[in-house]
């Protein structure tokens, strides 16, 4: 199976760097490891991507998708060396980070809104500490997170209630002051976002075509990935098919 995915378009850093199949940063999400892996990554899809769509509409869900899937392969390649990656689940972290930020910068909009950050920050923690079961590459999940929580501040900015019902009230001589469409907080969260977006996605460009090992910089950071246990060991073989 891992020839297949390998000739299919699954990650591999040498094929990567050495081979600049830059294109397999792109093609391993929309691969998986079997039926198993491809109907958690479909159910959980759903479960997160209508909500979103519904309310944002599918070219900016599009959007945030493919970008951080695509941020998820970069930080997979920067840290994991030895062994292949295929699967969605870094975009589809990326849809949990950019609800996550969503709902920071449009927070006067939210009713329950300390309630819904507890739950996302739950969903989050425990979706990472499952990550460091072997096999499963919780770089790309990271790298994934990172990216969809930046892009959604940038993309996922909404116009406050007041502007709103101003707009649906006729002018007149007793009219109140003009209100802004967005409030400042959100402006500078879109601009900070942006820069670290644009900054970010071109370093890790820039150093990963340079033939760079973040774990020559990080002793310690393989423990994001993969704990070993007396019940598992973390293999970095080559042939092992790491599922995002």
């Amino acid at each position: 199976i891992t020839y297949i995915l390998l000739k299919m378009g699954a990650l591999d850093v040498s094929k990567v760097v050495q081979g600049r199949q830059g294109w397999r940063l792109i093609t391993c999400i929309w691969l998986h490891a079997g039926v198993v892996h491809l109907l958690i990554n479909v159910l959980c899809l759903l479960f997160i991507g209508i909500r979103l769509e519904q309310e944002f509409g599918f070219v900016r869900i599009g959007l945030v998708y493919l970008i951080s899937g695509f941020g998820g392969s970069l930080m997979s390649a920067l840290f994991i060396r030895a062994s292949i990656s295929v699967g969605a689940s870094g975009a589809l972290f990326g849809l949990i980070g950019s609800m996550l930020s969503e709902l920071i910068t449009n927070w006067s909009l939210y009713a329950n809104k300390v309630a819904a950050l507890l739950t996302l920050v739950l969903v989050i923690v425990v979706n990472l500490a499952l990550g460091i079961l072997p096999r499963v590459d919780n770089f790309a999940h990271i790298g994934g997170l990172i990216s969809g929580f930046l892009l959604g501040f940038v993309v996922f900015i909404r116009p406050q209630f007041a502007w709103i019902n101003q707009r649906r009230v006729a002018p007149g001589p007793q009219a109140a002051p003009a209100e802004h469409k967005h409030k400042t907080y959100q402006y500078i969260l879109w601009i900070v976002a942006a820069i670290l977006l644009i900054v970010g996605f071109t370093l890790a460009i820039v150093l990963l075509f340079r033939g760079y090992n973040a774990n020559d910089h990080c002793s310690w950071c393989h423990y994001l990935s993969c704990v070993p246990t007396k019940k598992w060991k973390c293999n970095s073989s080559p042939t092992t098919c790491t599922t995002l």
